[in-house]
């Protein structure tokens, strides 16, 4: 019998939502464990004490993962399934680079653009688009997803973020990537993330209000 599998997560993480996203491509069935933080649970404060954030993956008897690339990368390694990593080590370093650039440069700057104004949020918000910029080029001529022909660990990654961005627009009254600033027929920035990353599970009632972030 297969060890049960449960997530704790909250409403509206892109966090939370792109674990939920490689667990339905594995074909892993899972319990989602909805998580209040702004009361943390028992169970939250015992599997994640140090940074007491969300998510965090519960499989069977083992001692808990948290933080969702490394949540992803085990989902990858333990479970079988289409591969959601490259299959050679350069492909699998540079899946793991852009994720991580992701996670640390675009995450940032988005936020900094959505709730600060004047002169900071413009340039958050130029820094934002090139770093965008920057990992849409990473995708291989005439591939819809990054890995090639099917969706993968980059994909995944960069949706989390990419899939909710109109939601923190609206949500914070800025418009951060305007099409009018493009070159004509140029695609928005961001957008054949959004496409790509649409093409996966999205997971049942991870509706577009309620966000909150986390790892």
């Amino acid at each position: 019998m297969a060890e049960p599998v449960k997530l704790i997560g909250c409403f509206g993480s892109p966090f939370v939502h792109r674990v939920e996203v490689a667990l339905r491509l594995k074909g892993v069935p899972y319990e989602l464990i909805e998580e209040d933080l702004n009361i943390k649970s028992d169970l939250l404060l015992k599997h994640n004490p140090f940074h007491q954030k969300v998510p965090v993956l519960l499989h069977g008897d083992h001692p808990a993962v948290c933080e969702s690339l490394i949540i992803i990368e085990y989902v990858d390694e333990a479970f079988h399934g289409p591969s959601l990593l490259p299959s050679d080590p350069y492909g699998r370093a540079m899946a793991r680079f852009w994720a991580a650039f992701m996670y640390k440069e675009c995450k940032d700057s988005m936020w900094i653009a959505l709730w600060t104004d004047g002169e900071v949020q413009a340039a958050s918000a130029r820094e934002m688009k090139t770093n965008l910029t920057l990992i849409e080029r990473q995708l291989p001529e005439g591939k819809k997803f990054f890995g090639g022909d099917t969706i993968g660990f980059l994909d995944i990654a960069v949706g989390g973020i990419a899939h909710w961005m109109g939601v923190f627009e609206e949500v914070a009254g800025v418009r951060l990537l305007i099409e009018e600033e493009l070159a004509p027929g140029a695609m928005p920035v961001g957008e054949g993330i959004h496409t790509r990353h649409d093409c996966a599970a999205v997971p049942s009632g991870q509706g577009p209000r309620g966000c909150c972030f986390n790892s």
